[in-house]
This record gives structure tokens, sequence and C-alpha cells, in this order.
């Protein structure tokens, strides 16, 4: 899973759809699409931005809700946690020495 993740972590665009996603969860893919053109100058089809969210999706990191015809974008940041805990964990005294 960690891999998915770098992977996923890579690319810039990919970052921007998760910037977006922090600031605002629960977006469609249309809003997704318009905020990256306005706010970062990123003109890509739907279609670019959805096999985008797909590489987040399947690394944890962007949760995917129907609800009707519509999809809603959630950003997930437990795998990132993750990440973090691997190499900060709890240190002991004896880790100190």
């Amino acid at each position: 899973m960690d891999d998915e993740i770098f992977k996923a972590l890579a690319d810039p665009t990919r970052r921007s759809i998760l910037d977006e996603l922090t600031e605002r969860s629960g977006q469609t893919l249309f809003e997704i699409c318009s905020r990256l053109s306005m706010r970062h100058g990123l003109t890509m089809s739907r279609q670019a931005v959805s096999q985008h969210i797909a590489v987040l999706e399947k690394a944890g990191l962007v949760e995917v809700r129907r609800e009707g015809r519509y999809r809603f974008h959630d950003l997930d940041p437990e795998p990132l946690r993750h990440l973090v805990e691997r190499w900060t964990g709890p240190r002991t005294r004896e880790d100190d020495t």
C-alpha cells in the first residue's frame, strides 16, 4: 500500500487535487475540474482528472460516495498518518542513547 501512496503523491496534479479536497471535501468531478482550471491553471479533460482520482482512490487517499447520479469525492488522510507514524512512531528512552 505504501508504494501506491508514494506513486499517488509523486504527481503534481494529484497533489493539487488533494489540496482542493483538503480545502473543501465532498466535491463532484465537475467541481474538481473547475477548481483545478481556475486556481491552478490546469486545463484537463474530465477523463484525465478522473484517472488521477482513480490513482488517489487506489492509494486510499480519496473516497468516492454516490448519491443518486452524483459522485462525491472526499479526502481520507489516514494512509498519510500511517506513513508518518512508520518513521516517527513512539520513541523510547533507549532510542535516545
